[in-house]
This record gives C-alpha cells, sequence and structure tokens, in this order.
C-alpha cells in the first residue's frame, strides 16, 4: 500500500487534486491532465506568458501539449491494482491527520476534501466524486480540517458569497437580513477579481526577481572586470616601474663608467708628468753634487778646468712649474645628477599625484535606491515646474494660469486637430516626461473629483479603458472624490481611503518604480504606495468627471502645483 500511496501523489493533478487524466509532461518535469493544464493556459491568452503552476517557469511561446502514452499506462494499472489494495497501519488517520467522515469504525486517512460536501474522503469513498457526474463538478481540495469554517454560525447555511462593503464571506440568508443592500459577490467572483489582482501582484514580483537577477548578474561581471582590469593595471604599472628602473640602473653605470675612463685618462697623464719631472729631478741633483763637488776644488787650474766642461752640459728646458685647475675634480659631474635627481623627484610627485587621482576615479558607479522622503520640506527638494500640454486637451478643458490650471467646462474650446488630443475623456497630460526622482502637487475643487495620475506617452487617445486613465496597464491613478479615494491601475480598484484628499502629492522614484501618493496639510499623509517596473518615461495626467471641477498644478507659494524633477 506504501507504493501505491506513494504512485498515486506522483500520479496525481497539482491542478485538480485529481489522478491524471490524458497526462501531459512539460519540459520543466510537471505533470498535469491535459484539459487542467490547457484551462489554466487559456485564463493565460491575454498576457501571452504560460507557466508551470507548480514551479512558476515561464514558457514562450506555448508549448504543444501530446498525451504521455507512459503516464496514462501507469494511471491505469494503479487504478486496477492499487485503489482496492488493503490499507497499511500508516493510511489509518491519526490524531493530526484529516479522517474520512464515511468510514466507519477506524478511520483512514483523507485523501481529498470536498468544498460543496464540507466533508473528507479516503480514496475508496473519493471514488463516486470521480465517477458520478453530478460529483464530478464538486470542488475537491487538499485535506482540510477548517471545512467548518465556510458554515454560517448563525444560519448554518454555506457560505457562498461575498460582501464588499464588509469585507467577508456570508451565506444567502445574510445577505437578506444583516447584510440587506451591501454590495455583495459571489465568493467565486470575488476569488475571481482577487485572483487577478494576485496574478498581478505575482507578475510585478516576478518582474522585480528578473530585474534583480539580471543586476546581481551585471554586478557579478562588474566585479569579473573590475579585477581583471586591476590586474593588468598592476602588471603594465610593474612593467613601467621595473622598466624606469632598468633605465636608471643604465644611466648609472654609464655615469660610473664615463668618471671612471676619464679618471685613468687623466691619471695617466699626470703619471707620465710625474716621470717626466723625476727624470729631470734625477738630472738636477746630479749636477747639484757635480757643482757643489767643483765648489769645493782647492787647486785653482782643476777648478778651471772641470768648470769649462760643467758649463758644456746643456741647460734644463722645463720650467719647474706645474699648473693645475682649481681642486674641484668630479664634484662638477655630481652637479647635474643632483639636478636631474630634483627634476625627477619633481616629475614623480607631479605624476604620483595624477596616478592617484586616476585610481580615485575609477568608480563603477553602483546605485542603491534612496530613502524616501519623509517632510514636505525633502519631498520639495525634487521640484521643477511644469506645464499641461494644449495639444492634448481635451476640447472641453479649459487651460489657464500658463498652462497649469485646467477647468471643466460646457463650451467646446476648438482646439486645432492634433494626434496627441484626447477625443473621448475629458483628460489631459503635461508636456515634460518624468524620470529620476520627482514630486509634484495637484489641488482640485469642485464637480464630482478628479483623478491625479501618471502615464506613458503611448497611451490610446480614444476610446474607453484604452486611452481612460488608470483602466490600462499604461498608467496608474489616484481617483479622488468628496469622501474617498481608491488607486486604479489596470482596471483594478483598490480603496485607500475614507477621507477627502484635496491637494494630492505625487512623488515618483522612477528607477527604483516607487510611485506613491500623499494627502498633503500639516504634515505628509500617506495614501498609497506603488512598487513596480516602469519601462518608459512617464507623464503627470489629470481626468475629470464633470464640468464645474478645477485643478491646478500647485508651486511652493501658492496654490500651483510644485513638480520636482532630479536633474
Amino acid at each position: 500500500m506504501a507504493g501505491v500511496q506513494l504512485h498515486r501523489e506522483t500520479l496525481s493533478c497539482s491542478i485538480c487534486l485529481d489522478l491524471l487524466k490524458d497526462p501531459v509532461a512539460l519540459t520543466c518535469g510537471h505533470r498535469f491532465c491535459m484539459n487542467c493544464i490547457k484551462d489554466q493556459w487559456d485564463r493565460e491568452d491575454e498576457r501571452r506568458i504560460y507557466g508551470c503552476p507548480q514551479c512558476r517557469k515561464i514558457f514562450m511561446p506555448r508549448p504543444n501539449l501530446l498525451k504521455n502514452v507512459l503516464l496514462a499506462d501507469l494511471v491505469e494499472k494503479l487504478k486496477k491494482t492499487g485503489l482496492h489494495a488493503a490499507p497499511a497501519d500508516h493510511c489509518y488517520a491519526g490524531a493530526e491527520d484529516v479522517a474520512c467522515d464515511v468510514c466507519t469504525g477506524r478511520k483512514l486517512k483523507a485523501l481529498k476534501s470536498c468544498l460543496d460536501c464540507l466533508a473528507s474522503y479516503c480514496e475508496e469513498h473519493l471514488q463516486p466524486h470521480h465517477q458520478a457526474p453530478p460529483l464530478k463538478k464538486h470542488k475537491l481540495v487538499e485535506p482540510s480540517k477548517n471545512l467548518q469554517e465556510n458554515i454560517c454560525p448563525l444560519h448554518y447555511k454555506l457560505m457562498d458569497l461575498f460582501c464588499r462593503t464588509d469585507q467577508q464571506c456570508i451565506c444567502y440568508l445574510c445577505s437578506v437580513d444583516e447584510h440587506k443592500d451591501h454590495d455583495m459577490v459571489s465568493a467565486a467572483a470575488e476569488r475571481k477579481q482577487k485572483q487577478t489582482e494576485l496574478d498581478l501582484s505575482q507578475e510585478e514580483v516576478q518582474q522585480r526577481v528578473q530585474d534583480i537577477d539580471r543586476d546581481v548578474k551585471v554586478l557579478q561581471q562588474e566585479e569579473k572586470a573590475l579585477t581583471l582590469s586591476a590586474d593588468k593595471a598592476v602588471k603594465d604599472t610593474d612593467e613601467s616601474f621595473t622598466e624606469m628602473m632598468r633605465l636608471l640602473q643604465r644611466r648609472s653605470s654609464d655615469v660610473k663608467q664615463q668618471i671612471r675612463s676619464k679618471q685613468e685618462t687623466e691619471v695617466r697623464r699626470v703619471k707620465v708628468l710625474q716621470v717626466k719631472l723625476q727624470q729631470e729631478l734625477t738630472k738636477l741633483k746630479k749636477r747639484e753634487a757635480e757643482l757643489k763637488q767643483l765648489s769645493l776644488t782647492q787647486d785653482h787650474n782643476q777648478f778651471l778646468l772641470n768648470y769649462r766642461s760643467l758649463l758644456a752640459l746643456s741647460p734644463s728646458t722645463h720650467s719647474y712649474t706645474v699648473h693645475v685647475r682649481p681642486l674641484r675634480h668630479f664634484e662638477d659631474v655630481t652637479l647635474p645628477v643632483a639636478n636631474f635627481r630634483g627634476l625627477l623627484h619633481d616629475v614623480l610627485t607631479e605624476t604620483w599625484t595624477n596616478v592617484s587621482l586616476a585610481v580615485a576615479r575609477v568608480d563603477v558607479l553602483l546605485t542603491e535606491p534612496e530613502p524616501e522622503p519623509e517632510t514636505r520640506a525633502e519631498f520639495l527638494r525634487y521640484s521643477q515646474e511644469i506645464k499641461l500640454d494644449p495639444n492634448t486637451a481635451n476640447k472641453f478643458l479649459l487651460l489657464s494660469e500658463g498652462n497649469r490650471k485646467v477647468t471643466v467646462t460646457w463650451v467646446n474650446q476648438s482646439y486645432p486637430h492634433h494626434t496627441d488630443r484626447f477625443t473621448d475623456l475629458g483628460q489631459v497630460m503635461s508636456e515634460e516626461s518624468l524620470t529620476g526622482r520627482c514630486y509634484w502637487e495637484v489641488e482640485w475643487s469642485g464637480g464630482g473629483g478628479v483623478c491625479v495620475a501618471v502615464t506613458y506617452k503611448n497611451i490610446s487617445r480614444s476610446g474607453l479603458d484604452e486611452c481612460r486613465f488608470g483602466f490600462n496597464v499604461k498608467s496608474w491613478t489616484l481617483d479622488c472624490h468628496h469622501n474617498s479615494c481608491s488607486f486604479i491601475h489596470n482596471s483594478i480598484r483598490t480603496k485607500v481611503s475614507d477621507v477627502k484628499v484635496s491637494r494630492v502629492g505625487v512623488y515618483l522614484d522612477h528607477r527604483a518604480g516607487l510611485l506613491s501618493f500623499y494627502r498633503v496639510s500639516d504634515t505628509m499623509t500617506l495614501v498609497h504606495r506603488v512598487q513596480t517596473m516602469f519601462t518608459q518615461p512617464l507623464y503627470a495626467g489629470v481626468r475629470f468627471y464633470s464640468p464645474g471641477t478645477t485643478a491646478e498644478l500647485c508651486t511652493c507659494n501658492s496654490n500651483r502645483l510644485e513638480f520636482f524633477q532630479e536633474q
């Protein structure tokens, strides 16, 4: 039985929670009934995004589904052999398990719970829901102990209605009693709307996940590029410094060689002169001795005879005076070397400053979301005055105050034809596009209310929901009336305030995908915040309901729009 239970779980569809019928297997490995996954994808046709209900893997385009014959055979074998196997001990319900409501005696674990029967069934007692046509329409879910929560505690009836006024599930008797005249729909209809909102939120989350994954990959690539660039810079600068040191070494060797060569030449000249002087000195000393000997001769005749022979010696031609330069020798060589050292020091100092600045200028330009402002003064830091575009204004909208004020009139303003003009709805857009961090304020009065919006420029200019601010994927709006506010996007309306917001502050951080609406009074009160991804520049917009309504774009010192845009 353990093997049978394992096979049943393995061969069950995660959409209908029943055994696979005409099983198909997706490339991600998960299995579904062919009709179940077709129905799921048919509901996603408008978005053209087809995903696995289990792992959320996206398939584009829509895959062609073929019956998996092997899975179908396994399901048939399980039906024939496994469904009637004797239950093992672990198949009986324990204290923490949901027990079958039909079993008598020792109860088996429930395989499914039925939201229509408000009962839970084991595998055997669930068979009528697979076989009887009326029961096949019942909604089966995973076993639940909380089925009684679907029963009205006052009337003991199934709560299959939803009261939007009180935001709670009710039965049909509640609808004619406690909730009379309330806004009510079926629970299924409310689930459908909430499911649409949930799907939109899931898409936004998935988009953010993809964006963050992309950014992480960019950062990883940037980290790798930084490392490679730094390694190359270290290698190149090291080679340059090494070459400079080699050059200095060669110049040092050249200077040494020149000095030594000159030293040898000059020393050789000095030695030659020394030899000559030494030879002359020897001759002179010999003559000096002879002259001294002659002067001591007593014999006059001998003296005169020797005197004549001594005078016959040729006199010395040497001047006996050696002229040398001042005692500087090679000291003059050190001066240009010292000067070169000073110049090199200056060059290296200046170059080192440039190198340091170059290193400091390396910047990966990492951008982190800045915190959202809190006070009005902080919001106003991001202001830049803008004007409404008369080429977009509906023919019953009158612009004034330098195209910063707009009033709904009964009179056709006879604007010239322009492709950007809204023809079917009382709407107008700004001339300037919004990027970066922006803030502006809109004050309105009279009439039935206004919609303060942001929109892509390529929104339709005619039709109804195609061009109506808030009723498509290209625009976001705060719908303001005298006693309430709602946020609208892609035709989904969310009530956000029960008080009048006559002066609306709008804060946009385009890069961070952040859009916030505030009620501006003595303080800034957050009304609604949206976190999404903007794929195009945005434009400010205003939509009106009835004549007599006026909206102004405020400035800091008067009742006009302060629009601030980060440069």
